[in-house]
């Protein structure tokens, strides 16, 4: 079995345990089994040192990729943030100048940066390394005839010139959509498909901006899909719409129900069969209704089919 270094970053095994958790289930049976980086640390985020300087920062990022280094496998990570955020750092220490720097900084606690490791998204390692035949494969549960509208996220689009793994257009991302379409639900389009979420440093320091930003990509998604759920592969964007459509409601700033939400991997894990409470059972939003949905017996995949 393929291991991969699982880089967690701090919200999801924070905020969203049930995300985490819906890795450690579905990988293994999907062929690839996540090694835990122990003592990695933040990545670090961009308000922080990637913000006031360069050597700081890499050497900050350097640190946890060489702990993957040394467990000689790439890592994959479930946030669009650090996913952006140490690759851009592996980016940058190809400058001779900058590793130079960042390896006498790591030199005093005996580490090395190499750049023997990739960096992988979650959904780069399900779309690409594991496939969509495999996935199809492992299937306990269908989805036809639901919707479903995505949201990609903006730091595993841009900047993609420095992406080892990327999608083919950024202003057209694809990965997600047939992700989801491999499920049998028929993934809708809408004109705000690429947009932000107005979640990371926007909601921490202008909140209305955010939620400003927020409610015109909602109010494209209900008007133009009417879908049935929300799914993303970024933790920031799946708290953003968990968390903001409740304030919106009860303000009386939109006059329908919050769509439920899932990180992809809780949506994937309730199709091959993992039990709810395990994989998909921290929301604001009430999931229980979609999620009774998909594992109803009529979407049961009968054996042999």
């Amino acid at each position: 079995m393929e291991q991969i270094g699982l880089y967690l970053g701090c919200n999801i095994p924070l905020k969203n345990p049930d995300i985490e958790q819906s890795f450690r289930k579905i990988f293994p049976a999907l062929g690839v089994q996540p090694v835990d980086l122990e003592g990695a640390g933040c990545c670090p985020a961009w308000g922080t040192a990637p913000s006031f300087d360069l050597n700081t920062w890499c050497a900050i990022s350097s640190r946890n990729i060489t702990i993957a280094e040394g467990k000689n496998v790439d890592i994959m990570t479930g946030c669009n943030s650090c996913f952006g955020v140490l690759s851009e750092a592996k980016h940058f220490l190809e400058t001779p100048a900058t590793r130079t720097a960042v390896n006498n900084s790591l030199a005093k606690i005996n580490r090395e940066y190499k750049g023997t490791s990739d960096i992988y998204h979650v959904g780069h390692v399900l779309h690409k390394k594991i496939g969509l035949t495999k996935i199809r494969e492992n299937l306990k549960y269908k989805l036809d005839g639901l919707k479903i509208a995505v949201q990609t996220g903006c730091h595993t689009l841009w900047p993609s010139d420095v992406y080892k793994v990327k999608e083919d257009n950024p202003y057209y991302p694809t990965m997600l959509k047939e992700l989801c379409e491999v499920t049998g639900a028929t993934v809708c389009h809408y004109s705000r498909l690429e947009g932000c979420c107005g979640m990371g440093g926007m909601r921490s320091t202008d909140a209305e901006k955010s939620l400003k930003l927020f409610k015109e990509k909602l109010l494209s998604i209900k008007e133009e899909t009417d879908a049935d759920m929300i799914v993303t592969t970024c933790s920031s964007c799946f708290m953003q719409f968990d968390m903001s459509q409740p304030i919106l409601k009860g303000r009386g700033e939109i006059d329908f129900e919050p769509i439920p939400t899932f990180y992809y991997t809780q949506l994937l894990a309730l199709a091959m069969g993992f039990e709810p409470q395990q994989v998909a059972s921290i929301s604001q939003i009430d999931r229980n209704p979609i999620i009774a949905e998909i594992q109803s017996d009529n979407r049961r995949i009968k054996e042999g089919m």
